[in-house]
């Protein structure tokens, strides 16, 4: 699977309170894939103790299968897509991990389904490349929204710290990884 799109390093939604989150002008179901209950399938990097220690992750770069993320693997079907876009909040997962020096060392993406009104435009000024599928999550993703996670095995701990001080071989073999998928009802059983 090329990773193109990234550099390397059926639920009913309540709407959002009155002037919870900011939506983009036009509709997001025009920029990503909407499932048949108008949810958006989001893949959150985040970090092991985020998901410890709270009930809800906030707004924060998130991936999905946007125009842009079609257009640049014009071959891979919607599998493939939403693999890319996982692979892509996988590689973003690396900085968090590098701003929180006391979560472990692994790469942890959250899938959650979302209401379309909660994701607009990446925030472009976060850094000097923006992946194909790139959202911005504007509002709040209870952990009731969770779908699944994906993350490390406690082995890839070595390679993650590596990456984070620049060593290209540890990006590359993290790159050959991949990540294990854990349930929702196994979030606490996930190995550190």
């Amino acid at each position: 699977m090329p990773r193109a799109a990234a550099p390397p390093h059926a639920r009913a939604f309540a709407a959002p309170p009155d002037g919870a989150v900011t939506p983009r002008a036009g509709s997001v179901l025009g920029m990503c894939t909407a499932r048949q209950d108008g949810a958006v399938r989001i893949y959150l990097p985040a970090t092991l103790d985020e998901l410890d220690t709270r009930t809800s992750l906030g707004t924060r770069r998130a991936h999905a299968v946007t125009p842009s993320l079609r257009a640049a693997l014009p071959e891979e079907d919607e599998e493939g897509l939403e693999f890319a876009a996982q692979l892509a909040a996988a590689d973003d997962s690396l900085l968090l991990v590098a701003a929180a020096p006391h979560a472990p060392q692994l790469r942890l993406v959250v899938s959650a389904d979302v209401p379309d009104v909660l994701l607009g435009e990446p925030d472009e000024t976060a850094g000097p490349f923006v992946a194909a599928s790139a959202v911005q999550l504007l509002g709040v993703v209870p952990r009731g929204w969770v779908a699944c996670v994906h993350v490390d095995e406690p082995s890839a701990s070595a390679d993650v710290a590596d990456a984070l001080t620049g060593d290209e071989a540890a990006v590359e073999r993290l790159g050959e990884r991949d990540l294990l998928w854990y349930d929702v009802s196994e979030i606490g059983a996930i190995p550190r």
